[in-house]
């Protein structure tokens, strides 16, 4: 099996969003999560935070400090999971309930 990294594109903000909101988050989340180590292919993962964050735009690769006005200019969190193909990674993929920016091979 190889590894695979999916990054996730901006995201709930914890600290302004309704906590009801942020639960709703956490629990769907965590269901996911928990969904993939349970078929053995969750390696691990992380949210993050807006803070500090940056952003390389455009050919020129010029880095912009955030907080950046849109969301889906934040990589907002990411886990690697082991697949055995580039199908069966697109399945695991389109099992998230998140927006997924990318999906690398590590």
């Amino acid at each position: 099996m190889k590894d695979y990294l999916f990054l996730f594109r901006g995201g709930l903000d914890f600290t302004k969003a309704p906590q009801e909101r942020v639960q709703q988050v956490i629990i769907k989340w965590k269901s996911w999560v928990e969904k993939l180590t349970a078929e053995g292919i969750y390696n691990g993962g992380e949210r993050l935070t807006k803070n500090g964050a940056a952003v390389v735009r455009g050919n020129a690769r010029q880095l912009t400090n955030g907080p950046c006005a849109h969301d889906n200019e934040i990589v907002g969190g990411f886990i690697s999971i082991k697949a055995d193909s580039l199908e069966q990674r697109s399945k695991f993929a389109k099992t998230a309930q998140f927006s997924i920016l990318m999906a690398l091979l590590k």
